[in-house]
């Protein structure tokens, strides 16, 4: 029996559902390592574990390690050392050295987390991404401004993708950013030129070195205009074919990006724009599971559990090969005030005080696309609408055709409102 510990920080039920799928395995036992407590976590969760440490920090290596050497001394030593929020991702590497336990090491994790560091060794690779500089003063951020122009994006070195970014669109929004940051030795802000293009994700598995599968999603609009409009309804599509000319760039550069950061068997998602010219910039890269439902929606485009072959991929190291069988799409649904277009900033102000009062358009979607939902969950009238960009519900459909899917998320967005008041 392997010995698999599982560290989620908080319970959430996205991380549990990675930690079911690791404890369904053969041959498998599993614990868990936690800041919460051990009844903030469903009943039938608890009933499959060998083991539960609670510590003061999860994010904390000193604690972590605590932790999981106090369960290898109840259950038995530790095989492997999972967790798949990105802040986590380099305090357990750090745990891994220090225990001796295979995965990931810091230095890979330190090249995905620490996004300025990435971005150089782009640039040792001749990688294409975003003109960059790492700032530690004002007078560091305005002199890259006037070098690049603006607009700007400014996020923290170890940010999570969109939601730790902010567009600045001149020196008056970058001065304001600033104030909030206060950068300095040791707290340095990331900014980088706005790239202007479509923008796409690039999700790989990768086993012992060899990128074993690849997906792209295409998003509809880009993540940061949806992080910065909690109004906008938007969707996210997985080509069934990925063979199109148009890719061709990002499936030579991306494996070449994975290799330079040093990933050799896990799930990364990385962010990747197409200029106007044709031209491709990388954004950034993370060495976890992506969000915003593109995990589920890759298992069905490949028509299997992908819970399930992410588990087996960590624990096991196996991935098999896997055709592309359908294309998928999920449309996510945001409450909406009244005059949400007009000022995005009052309107996330007003939304903290909302409820959602009604659903319109529901009946009309199912007539319209009803034979291609896969996955639904609308958003519950009455309750407080959700701080996220994933939004208060969403649909996913699925057809062997990509323009078909393509056509039925854009028709839900469009018919279904979440009205809030």
């Amino acid at each position: 029996m392997l010995h698999v510990v599982f560290v989620i920080p908080f319970a959430t039920a996205n991380t549990q559902r990675f930690a079911r799928a690791v404890a369904a395995l053969p041959d498998v036992r599993l614990s868990v390592v936690s800041q919460d407590p051990a009844q903030r976590f469903p009943a039938p969760f608890r009933e499959r574990l060998a083991g539960f440490e609670q510590v003061a920090d999860a994010m904390q290596v000193d604690d972590l390690c605590g932790g999981v050497e106090r369960l290898a001394a109840q259950v038995g030593p530790v095989a492997r050392l999972l967790g798949v929020l990105e802040p986590l991702q380099e305090p357990l590497a750090q745990a891994r050295e220090r225990l001796r336990i295979r995965g990931m090491d810091h230095g890979a994790a330190q090249n995905f987390r620490d996004k300025a560091r990435m971005k150089d060794l782009f640039g040792a690779h001749a990688i294409p991404c975003a003109r960059h500089r790492l700032c530690g003063s004002v007078d560091e951020a305005l002199a890259f401004a006037r070098q690049v122009g603006f607009p700007l994006v400014g996020k923290p070195p170890a940010g999570a993708g969109a939601k730790a970014t902010q567009r600045c669109n001149d020196e008056r929004e970058l001065q304001q950013f600033l104030a909030q940051i206060r950068p300095a030795r040791g707290r340095e802000v990331l900014l980088e030129e706005f790239v202007v293009g479509r923008e796409f994700s690039f999700d790989s598995v990768t086993l012992h070195g060899k990128h074993v599968l690849h997906n792209i999603c295409c998003y509809y609009p880009t993540p940061l205009e949806v992080v910065e409009n909690p109004w906008i309804q938007w969707c996210i599509v997985l080509p069934r074919e990925l063979d199109d000319p148009a890719f061709g760039e990002i499936h030579r550069t991306g494996p070449r990006a994975l290799a330079a950061l040093g990933m050799w068997t896990g799930i990364s998602h990385m962010e990747w724009f197409r200029r106007r010219d044709g031209s491709i910039a990388i954004s950034e890269v993370a060495a976890r599971p992506p969000g915003a439902q593109i995990v589920p929606l890759i298992g069905y485009v490949l028509d299997c559990d992908m819970f399930d072959a992410l588990a087996r991929l960590w624990v096991f190291e196996q991935f098999p090969e896997r055709p592309r069988r359908y294309a998928a799409a999920c449309a996510f649904l945001r409450g909406q005030l009244p005059g949400s277009r007009a000022d995005a900033g009052a309107d996330k102000v007003a939304r903290a005080k909302s409820r959602i009062v009604a659903l319109h358009g529901v009946e009309a979607m199912q007539q319209k696309v009803g034979k291609l939902i896969v996955d639904l969950k609308l958003p519950e009238v009455g309750a407080a609408p959700v701080d996220s960009y994933e939004g208060d519900g969403h649909v996913i459909v699925r057809h062997p055709d990509t323009a078909v899917v393509t056509q039925a998320v854009q028709e839900i967005v469009r018919t279904v409102r979440v009205e809030l008041g």
